[in-house]
């Protein structure tokens, strides 16, 4: 009997949670990796925008800076993910994937951890954390604030 060219333990499998880094969002996840958070600024029309990039989407202007963000925010929206069988999205289920908007303004796709998902209410209070998915990247994950 031939062997199922696609079976085989995850771990064979390629991830799908890892981005791709590229020169224009490098300072992004180099912050990242050190637990800080990013936004671009224009400083031209002084709006702030995510995801990185080397424009303003606001004014088109090239005159674009990276500023670190409060890491505040609030639970726009979100939805509990039951079924997801890329590798590793599977052990982590269930998983928040979630909309927040930063106290700055900007809003992001993230992930909600550290509470059940029962427990989350649109409006709620943020605040980010940082989760290792391998030695040289972290995503940037919120989790809800503590009072």
């Amino acid at each position: 009997m031939a062997e199922n060219a696609t079976a085989g333990p995850a771990v064979d499998k390629p991830r799908a949670d890892l981005p791709t880094i590229e020169d224009a969002s490098r300072p992004y996840w180099d912050a990242a990796k050190q637990g800080r958070l990013l936004i671009a600024k224009c400083e031209d029309c002084s709006a702030v925008h995510h995801y990185p990039r080397p424009f303003c989407p606001f004014c088109w202007s090239e005159n674009v800076v990276s500023t670190e963000a409060s890491g505040r925010g609030t639970l726009y929206t979100y939805s509990t993910v039951f079924v997801n069988d890329l590798h590793p999205f599977a052990s982590r289920l269930p998983y928040v994937a979630a909309v927040v908007q930063l106290d700055e303004g900007p809003r992001l796709m993230t992930n909600i951890e550290g509470v059940a998902p029962e427990d989350l209410e649109v409006g709620m209070a943020v605040e980010v954390f940082f989760r290792p998915i391998t030695d040289d990247i972290s995503a940037t994950v919120f989790r809800p604030v503590v009072s």
